[in-house]
């Protein structure tokens, strides 16, 4: 039990219909439901926002989604209002089974500070404890599954191998935004720092 199946952001708000969709989101759900059988570990990510959270364009009058701005941490990509805590929009997709979850590691709470990985928030330094919690599980490989691609999955992964974990990516079990380009630079870099996309 050296490896773990880590489960991103799969939440009504990321799939079509929800306020930051990502196309196709809901046709991975029956493959990684199938995947989480392999695995004796599985984690599922949650994306959980305070309302007028700081990465929202309607926190930032006269910005529109998908604009940016400077933040103390670095320039951040503007959304949609998406996955408040407590909403529809934040609720895991109908379709994907959770019972197999030993854990989920929500993100993203603090009102001033984005979380696109599972480790880290966006300033790059202040971590979610989910390194913590599978080191103590003699976790040294993990296989990443979700939405989106191109955000929360490549930095999740990108976090992952900067700790020294063993990573892959199921391309085929993600979906991107591909936001200008973002899609490629992202596989790029993951390429870079080691991780597998298979």
């Amino acid at each position: 039990m050296t490896h773990a199946l880590i489960v991103i952001d799969m939440q009504n708000d990321f799939c079509p219909g929800g306020a930051l969709a990502v196309a196709g989101g809901d046709v991975i759900v029956p493959g990684i439901n199938a995947l989480m059988r392999e695995f004796d570990i599985v984690v599922l990510t949650q994306d959980w926002h305070p309302l007028g959270h700081s990465s929202f364009a309607s926190s930032h009058p006269g910005k529109a989604p998908f604009e940016t701005t400077d933040m103390p941490y670095g320039t951040q990509v503007l959304w949609p209002d998406h996955c408040v805590q407590g909403s529809h929009g934040a609720a895991f997709h109908p379709g994907l089974e959770t019972d197999p979850a030993m854990l989920i590691q929500r993100k993203g709470m603090n009102p001033d500070l984005d979380s696109y990985s599972a480790f880290f928030e966006n300033d790059q330094s202040t971590p979610t404890g989910l390194e913590g919690w599978l080191r103590t599980r003699g976790i040294d490989s993990l296989t990443l599954v979700g939405l989106a691609t191109d955000f929360c999955v490549a930095w999740s992964a990108l976090d992952a191998a900067r700790l020294g974990f063993g990573v892959t990516v199921r391309r085929d079990l993600c979906r991107a935004i591909d936001l200008d380009g973002s899609l490629a630079v992202a596989e790029t870099q993951m390429t870079h720092a080691g991780v597998t996309l298979a």
